[in-house]
C-alpha cells in the first residue's frame, strides 16, 4: 500500500475491512495481571473528508456475542453477566464530530454497551493509505480510548468489581476501503 501525499486524497465513502480491522480491548486484573480480548463480528463504515475533518462521520455495529479472550468459560462469562449479550447483542458507536489536532484525529461520539449510552473521543492515527492489490482505495488508522465500564453498568457482581479494575481500554486498528465509485 502507498501512502497518499494529502488528507485530500482520502474524501469519500468507506466501509470497514473485517479481515483486516481489529477491536480489541484491554482490562487489568487486580491480581497484576492483564485481560486481552477482541471482538469477531463487526460491521461499520465511514465518510472521510480530507481537506475538512470536521465534516467526516463513522458508525461501528459489534455484535456482543462475538467477544473472545482465548478462555472459553471467560467469553461466556463476559457474554453474560458482563455484556448481557441476549438481551443487549450489539454495542454500537455512532461519531458525533471529528477535529483534526496536528497527527491526531479526536473521534468523539456516542457509545451503546447494555442499552446505556454515553459520548466518548478516540483518538486516531493515520497508519497508511493508497491503492491496495485488490485495486480498492485503503485507509488505516489506529486509535483507542480508555473507559470505565461501570459507566456502561458493564460490571458482573460485587466480587469482580474488586477483582478486576473499572477501567477498559478499547484498542482500534481499523482498515477501510472506499467503495465503489465513492471520491
Amino acid at each position: 500500500m502507498t501512502t497518499t501525499t494529502g488528507l485530500g486524497e482520502l474524501t469519500g465513502d468507506y466501509v470497514i475491512d473485517a479481515a483486516r480491522t481489529r477491536i480489541g480491548f484491554v482490562g487489568r486484573h487486580r491480581m497484576a495481571t492483564r485481560v486481552r480480548g477482541w471482538f469477531d463480528a463487526f460491521e461499520g463504515g465511514a465518510y472521510l473528508d480530507g481537506d475538512d475533518p470536521s465534516k467526516s462521520d463513522a458508525e461501528l455495529t459489534i455484535q456482543a456475542a462475538s467477544v473472545r479472550t482465548g478462555d472459553r468459560r471467560r467469553d461466556a462469562h463476559l457474554r453474560g453477566r458482563f455484556l448481557d449479550a441476549d438481551a443487549h447483542p450489539v454495542i454500537t458507536f455512532a461519531s458525533t464530530g471529528v477535529v483534526r489536532a496536528g497527527e491526531v484525529f479526536r473521534v468523539t461520539g456516542d457509545l451503546t454497551i447494555r442499552g446505556v449510552t454515553r459520548p466518548v473521543t478516540v483518538d486516531f492515527r493515520l497508519t497508511g493509505a493508497g491503492d491496495d492489490p485488490e485495486g480498492g482505495f485503503r485507509v488505516g488508522f489506529a486509535g483507542g480510548v480508555t473507559i470505565d465500564r461501570d459507566d456502561w453498568g458493564v460490571n458482573g457482581n460485587a466480587v469482580t468489581g474488586v477483582l478486576i479494575s473499572g477501567k477498559v481500554t478499547l484498542q482500534l486498528e481499523v482498515s477501510v476501503v472506499r467503495r465503489l465509485g465513492a471520491t
